[in-house]
């Protein structure tokens, strides 16, 4: 398969059904593209408006032949009011501060990543991930990508993967401490990526997938201002049942 972007033509790849990750006695099939050449970011832009996420140097989307259960979502900033649970977490994390670094890995970065996965993901390939594996996570990327650390008290709580691209901000990956569960932190980081996406005068933040049957995907929809990819249109999401905050 191959369209254009720009020149030279950009090449797309289909894999081959593996189990799906997230819905139960599914295969996922994916197509994907590398990014490269001297307009990286501009490609990594374009893949994004249209769907993909990045995974280190290549781009990819759902492509499975009987399951249309991957929606792409953003949220339009602009149109982003938080609900009264949003603000109560807000107001009770008042204490957290943010730094922008590189995408450079630490070992406390990789600890807290670590502690994640083993209690959250600890059924996925992911909480096997080991420093080296975890270090190309973050590390392995041709285009704009900060490492977005929260810390309370200076003790890192909480941190994000995350590109720049021209209209918004996009979550690659976030992970956080798992022994405060009343405090959302997993909202917390999205709503916080929202007010950083307003101070740079971008207009989205890319969440990557909803899957409205999947528990651990399903809550994006409980954010406003939400919009779906749907036959290569973003149009406004209607359903805000939404699941439990991270």
């Amino acid at each position: 398969m191959t369209i254009s972007i720009k020149k030279p033509l950009q090449i797309f790849y289909g894999t081959s059904p593996q189990a799906c990750p997230y819905l139960p006695e599914k295969d996922e099939k994916k197509i994907i593209t590398e990014i490269s050449g001297s307009n990286k970011n501009e490609i990594n832009f374009i893949l994004t408006n249209a769907g993909f996420r990045r995974s280190h140097r290549t781009a990819y989307r759902p492509a499975c032949n009987d399951c249309n259960a991957c929606v792409p979502v953003r949220i339009n900033v602009n149109r982003y009011k938080p609900n009264r649970s949003i603000k109560k977490i807000k107001n009770r994390l008042t204490n957290i501060i943010q730094i922008e670094r590189p995408p450079i890995a630490t070992r406390e970065q990789f600890d807290l990543f670590n502690k994640y996965q083993k209690f959250r993901h600890f059924d996925s390939d992911m909480a096997e991930m080991t420093f080296s594996e975890f270090r190309a996570m973050i590390e392995d990327t041709p285009v704009e990508t900060y490492v977005y650390e929260f810390r309370e008290n200076n003790l890192l709580i909480a941190a994000s993967l995350t590109d720049k691209v021209k209209d918004g901000l996009s979550g690659i990956y976030k992970f956080f401490e798992t022994n405060r569960p009343h405090d959302s932190l997993g909202t917390w980081i999205i709503d916080w990526h929202i007010e950083e996406a307003k101070k740079l005068s971008l207009n989205y933040v890319y969440l990557g997938y909803w899957i409205k049957d999947a528990p651990k995907m399903a809550y994006k929809s409980r954010f406003s201002g939400l919009q779906k990819l749907i036959n290569n249109k973003w149009i406004e999401f209607k359903d805000n049942k939404g699941g439990k905050s991270e």
